[in-house]
């Protein structure tokens, strides 16, 4: 690679190494390998939807994950989920040891308009390595995030964990999504008031739509209008129906004109889980101040469970939705996913579809609301199915 110089630098309480394009600057830890803080219209507007964990430069508790002493933005999770049961004598981490262990940098390529940091981890609980490639393009308010899976065999979960703050005011995001299957909520409840935390939802319900999911008192609420219920955390998993070229996420901020969104190829990612952590766990190191807070997890996993819950059938693989896949040593594991920013007009209100922006707009896509507004901005779709 044409390699350039980097440095390491303590932020936010991380050592972390910088990629900056034209609109972009993008900070990666060291421990744990999480993609935060993010600077989108880095030189006007400085959009930063992701989340740095509120003790992020506090000592924190002895034997505390690195998942945790890390937590920030986005992480790649090898396998997903809590993993607190070994899977045929493998003992991974919370997230998996992408998510807790250090990288080690590989690079920094940076050719003409595009910036490349490359990252590398040799796994020891399951061998193999794990590259990590964050891409950003002059122009382009997009993170290129690819991370390839060699020299690894067997039954492997995984996913990207995607952490984003909502303003402090009720109601003052939108989430919608791409067409779905159907949703879940998680089969036991997600906290445990005797250690501490609350949830609010019904176990084990299957519904066809987030604006109507049955909540453990009865009646319903709706899970796209956010922040609520103050108090409480809940998991929810949707599964994707396949439905042109990629499928996506979004959250529109309409005070702030601004939407966030993430895209991905469905045969790759085929659930999203929704982390909606909004002040229910009272226990160390969160103590009650995680609020406004949304986790919106692609992944190859059953709901948030681990790779032994996942290796086995449940409700989502019986359903049609695979929750894991079978690694091979001979054959990379290739994951590319997109993250972004595009900003909104005035009326534009929610993101009903995300689509190609169509033969003369070709590296571009299209937003459209449910008001009828539409922007256009330039993110390189096709880059979810390069190898």
């Amino acid at each position: 690679m044409g390699k350039s110089k980097v440095k390491k630098q303590k932020v936010q309480g991380q050592t972390s190494w910088r990629v900056r394009s034209s609109t972009v600057s993008a900070y990666v830890t060291r421990q744990a390998g999480h993609l935060a803080p993010v600077t989108f219209d880095r030189k006007k507007r400085k959009i930063q939807p992701f989340e740095v964990a509120p003790w992020a430069t506090e000592k924190t508790p002895k034997g505390l994950p690195h998942l945790l002493t890390s937590l920030r933005g986005d992480f790649f999770c090898l396998p997903f989920g809590g993993n607190d049961t070994a899977y045929r004598k493998e003992q991974h981490p919370p997230h998996g040891q992408t998510a807790n262990d250090k990288w080690s940098l590989v690079g920094l390529d940076e050719k003409k308009d595009r910036h490349t940091l490359t990252l590398r981890m040799n796994t020891t609980v399951r061998q193999g390595v794990v590259d990590k490639q964050i891409t950003l393009v002059d122009g382009h308010d997009a993170l290129y995030c690819r991370h390839i899976v060699l020299n690894m065999s067997g039954k492997m979960s995984y996913g990207h964990h995607a952490i984003v703050k909502f303003p402090d005011e009720p109601g003052s995001g939108v989430y919608s999504h791409s067409p779905i299957k159907f949703g879940r909520t998680a089969p036991v409840p997600a906290e445990d008031p005797a250690a501490g935390g609350y949830s609010s939802l019904k176990v084990d319900q299957r519904f066809t739509s987030l604006s109507k999911v049955p909540l453990a008192t009865g009646g319903f609420t709706d899970l796209t209008v956010y922040p609520a219920r103050r108090g409480f955390e809940d998991i929810v998993t949707i599964v994707n129906r396949p439905t042109g070229p990629f499928a996506w996420n979004a959250v529109t901020f309409a005070k702030q004109r601004y939407v966030f969104f993430t895209l991905k190829d469905q045969a790759v990612l085929p659930q999203t889980v929704l982390w909606i952590s909004n002040g229910g766990r009272h226990y160390a190191p969160w103590n009650g101040r995680h609020v406004n807070i949304m986790g919106i997890e692609d992944v190859c996993s059953y709901f948030h469970y681990g790779l032994e819950q996942s290796a086995k059938p449940n409700a989502l693989s019986k359903a049609g939705s695979n929750t894991c896949v079978t690694l091979s040593a001979r054959r990379p594991l290739t994951v590319n996913y997109i993250m972004g920013v595009a900003k909104i007009p005035a009326g534009f209100d929610r993101v009903k579809s995300i689509k190609p922006a169509g033969v003369r707009k070709p590296g571009h896509i299209k937003l459209t609301a449910d008001s009828g507004k539409q922007v256009i901005t330039a993110v390189e779709h096709e880059f979810l199915q390069a190898e």
